[in-house]
């Protein structure tokens, strides 16, 4: 169990390849649940925020977490409104009936924002104890329709359910239709990688006959 999964920890390289980082407070699961209260709070599933046992689902938190982050470029608690959402998509994003706004929580979020928070919102930032509280009584974060394919959105939606016996395992997610579907998607990423951040892209390593 890795319990401290989020964006700074997961390190991609010029060839694409992705990895985890950062297992300095992970830890050997004994009968499969832990109570230690180690890793980013912001991250954290909410049965860790509450103080109860947890178990590798917690990390399925963090990377849906972490995933809805990396899709809208900022932390999503509180959630981006319609405004903020066409700032960062570049038009607008309807939800539902034509021209209804969309937000990627289902109600109002709280004035101010957590601090680690990235985007357009220059509002007071909000206390972390307000942000916890908000991770634990709050609906979860979602992503916007109409931006990304619904096999994503469900993806991410498994992973941020709040009550851990009802979230998705590893083995319903790497079973899931958006698993299955990008293994067999030919995406060059390794080229988007490098074009996007002006990086030389390397040659294809060759495997020398021993």
């Amino acid at each position: 169990m890795h319990r401290d999964v989020k964006p700074s920890n997961i390190l991609v390289n010029s060839r694409g390849e992705i990895k985890l980082c950062d297992f300095g407070v992970s830890g050997q699961l004994i009968d499969s649940m832990a109570n230690s209260f180690v890793g980013t709070r912001s991250y954290m599933a909410p049965e860790r925020l509450q103080g109860t046992h947890y178990s590798v689902q917690s990390d399925i938190w963090s990377m849906g977490l972490s995933l809805v982050e990396l899709a809208v470029g900022r932390y999503p608690i509180p959630p981006p409104d319609a405004k903020e959402l066409e700032a960062i998509f570049g038009r607008p994003v309807v939800d539902g009936e034509e021209g209804e706004p969309h937000s990627i929580s289902p109600r109002p979020r709280p004035p101010g924002r957590p601090v680690s928070g990235h985007g357009m919102d220059s509002r007071p930032a909000m206390a972390i104890f307000e942000l916890l509280d908000y991770i634990v009584n709050e609906p979860p974060p979602k992503l916007p329709n109409g931006v990304f394919t619904p096999d994503f959105q469900e993806f991410v939606n498994k992973c941020l359910i709040k009550n851990p016996a009802e979230r998705a395992d590893l083995k319903m997610l790497t079973n899931h239709t958006f698993i299955k579907r990008s293994e067999v998607e030919e995406v060059d990423f390794a080229g988007w990688l490098c074009k996007t951040l002006r990086l030389n892209q390397p040659g294809t390593p060759t495997r020398t006959a021993v």
